[in-house]
């Protein structure tokens, strides 16, 4: 077993595992996983840039992982970063920031790179010869994924919870017209996403990331999060859909009551919950097999 660290640094949240990972047959046991809510994609759909508060909040949490890798004598570290990194024009600020404070370089990967990562996550510990589509619905972009064993066709497109809440959302709850916005934005890019990838051709769907896990949790009904119930949860499509239309009529008071939607979602998990729904409806899927395995456990398995 090799003792390695992946982050997993995306527009909303930056995330680290520390696991044994075997590097022939794939086997991981985890160690430490942690996730921080940064927001490192602060405005950049409309200016751009990494705000500088932004990369206070996001060095600050690296700080913190460096203490963490440290203290479990983690061998290796991969730091991948993905949507807000890539669209921003002052990314080198956030590069020499990491490399001073964790000794290692971001690798600002593409879309199509972060799909591969999120597929190999999610379905290293599902049984069976399926075909699945896995759906990785980050604060940015949104990766889809087709394939078995092996990615067959993936893309990544600019839809994801924090972009479409900025680009959209100025009331709370959001008015029809700001609803119907997002709406139209996320079928436009599943469009796109299927002129590459035969998302309606799948037996499963797999649903990945926060806005997925978060839905999964209020349909199970939990008192608070828990990642054991969450894991391989199958939620229909009527319970999204009903999840929903909840979200889409609470206030930001009444979203932050519900305990297991965590403090740095409250405010994107209503754009989150559409583009999945509107995921859901597009590819005829009766339920969403939900993973709390994704991108991070694929970027271990990497480094081993």
């Amino acid at each position: 077993m090799t003792r390695v660290a992946g982050i997993d640094c995306g527009t909303n949240s930056i995330r680290l595992l520390v696991a044994d990972v075997h590097p022939e047959t794939g086997d991981l046991i985890e160690l430490d996983r942690r996730m921080t809510i940064v927001r490192l994609g602060q405005g950049v759909d409309r200016t751009g840039r990494l705000a500088p508060e932004a990369l206070e909040r996001t060095f600050a949490a690296c700080r913190e992982y460096a203490r963490v890798i440290e203290e479990l004598g983690a061998e290796r570290l991969r730091f991948v970063a993905t949507s807000a990194s890539r669209d921003a024009e002052n990314r080198q600020d956030f590069v020499n920031g990491v490399v001073e404070i964790l000794g290692v370089e971001p690798e600002v990967i593409t879309g199509d790179q972060e799909a591969a990562f999120s597929f190999t996550g999610a379905t290293g510990d599902l049984h069976g010869d399926d075909r699945r589509l896995v759906v990785d619905i980050g604060g940015g972009s949104t990766e889809f994924v087709v394939g078995n064993r092996h990615v067959e066709a993936a893309r990544s497109v600019d839809i994801g919870c924090v972009r479409l809440t900025e680009r959209h959302v100025r009331h709370d709850p959001p008015t029809a017209d700001e609803a119907d916005a997002i709406r139209a934005d996320v079928r436009a890019a599943l469009d796109l996403a299927a002129e590459a990838v035969p998302i309606d051709t799948a037996e499963t769907l797999v649903g990945l990331a926060g806005s997925v896990t978060t839905v999964a949790a209020i349909a199970l009904g939990l008192p608070e999060y828990d990642s054991e119930k969450v894991h391989h949860s199958r939620i229909t499509a009527a319970q999204v859909a009903e999840v929903t239309e909840r979200l889409l009529v609470s206030t930001h008071d009444e979203r932050a009551a519900i305990p297991v939607i965590h403090p740095g979602r409250v405010d994107v998990i209503i754009a989150g919950a559409l583009v999945l729904r509107e995921i859901v409806e597009r590819v005829g899927a009766r339920e969403v097999v939900v993973s709390e395995h994704d991108i991070l456990d694929g970027i271990a398995l990497s480094v081993a």
